[in-house]
């Protein structure tokens, strides 16, 4: 049951069905064979579902809060030496995760 793999177990599990051994995909992923054994060992435990999502990064979590509070994107991007366009963007992000959240 590959639905509920993070990507690296999901190719790792690929490399392998093509053939390659431990030691070669541990070159090409930049671990060690013996790391790349336990990831394949790892996906043959049943998961019931997805992996537990992080909280967002703490400058989202912060621009939102400020956001909230009536701050523009001019006085956030000041406070964090950052542009408006940028902070804009953060809060974009950190609005589609709340919404992958509410939909997972």
């Amino acid at each position: 049951m590959t639905e509920y793999l993070r990507p690296l177990e999901r190719r790792v599990l690929a490399m392998q069905a093509d053939g390659l051994d431990a030691a070669e995909i541990g070159r090409r992923l930049k671990r060690s064979p013996h790391h790349v054994e336990r990831i394949i060992e790892w996906t043959r435990i049943p998961r019931t579902r997805p992996p537990v999502r992080r909280r967002p990064p703490a400058i989202e979590r912060r621009v939102l809060d400020l956001r909230a509070a009536g701050e523009s994107h001019e006085e956030i991007a000041r406070r964090f030496r950052r542009s408006p366009g940028f902070i804009r963007q953060v809060e974009g992000l950190a609005h589609f995760r709340k919404a992958l959240d509410l939909l997972g």
